[in-house]
């Protein structure tokens, strides 16, 4: 078993999902894959499991239906929580998140219990996006940012590496969000229980096959998840002090 579990959930990503395997197995740092498939009709799940039988790194968790990217992952951290990872990736599988950044993140979760992979830290590294959507996701984040206090640049994006403790922080069974919302409430509730956080610069390239997941109950989710998680930090925008022991 190696330190690091990359998590990559599926539905529908037979075309993506092998060159996506064969990419992890190729870096030059070990990693372990554990694909969390939502019982896709298009046989995914088969691949995976046509994949972790050839590859003792790879491993798969099967789930009954398609129920949201976030439950997905909570699947997948519980999973890994299970086992004796110490560094524990969400990672898309359809290529917008370049494997090639793993070794990046790695360097810097050795110092942070949170890394966020970021399109916008330092300009916008973004390719094959129409304008519109470009413009709603620099939106979403500068809203997250004025309502929550968050200095983060990019709290909605998907690509992140997450140390151990940082997940046994969080309290699994309390998340409520489940698309982009998901990402912004743990961010959120780990930045304001002061664990550390640091982004790395990413490119973000728009996949190329399969089609995209995101719907527009999605974008209405996180529009009014910020401000439930501003009334749960006791309308602060900053982390709270920690307690003074007695």
């Amino acid at each position: 078993m190696n330190p690091t579990l990359i998590i990559v959930p599926t539905y529908n990503e037979r075309d993506n999902l092998p060159h996506m395997v064969q990419a992890l197995l190729s870096l030059p740092v070990p990693v372990d894959v554990l694909v969390v498939d939502d019982n896709s009709p298009d046989g995914t799940g088969a691949i995976a499991d046509e994949l972790a039988a050839a590859h003792p790194q790879i491993h798969v968790l099967h789930r009954t239906e398609k129920d949201g990217l976030g439950r997905a992952y909570l699947a997948g951290f519980r999973w890994a929580l299970e086992r004796p990872y110490e560094f524990i990736f969400e990672m898309d599988c359809d290529f917008s998140h370049n494997p090639q950044d793993i070794p990046a993140f790695l360097e810097a979760a050795r110092k942070v219990d949170l890394v966020l992979g970021s399109r916008y830290v330092g300009g916008i590294r973004v390719i094959n996006w129409p304008l519109r959507r470009l413009m709603l996701s620099r939106f979403a984040g500068k809203y997250v940012m004025l309502v929550t206090g968050m200095p983060f640049t990019d709290p909605t994006g998907g690509y992140k590496c997450f140390r151990r403790r940082a997940l046994q922080g969080l309290d699994l069974d309390g998340i409520q969000s489940n698309g982009y919302g998901f990402q912004i409430e743990l961010t959120n509730k780990l930045w304001r229980q002061g664990f550390t956080v640091a982004e790395v610069p990413i490119i973000f390239t728009d996949r190329t096959r399969g089609q995209s997941k995101m719907a527009g109950g999605i974008i209405n989710e996180a529009f009014w998840l910020v401000w439930r998680l501003w009334l749960e930090n006791g309308l602060r925008r900053s982390p709270r002090p920690p307690k003074k022991s007695t």
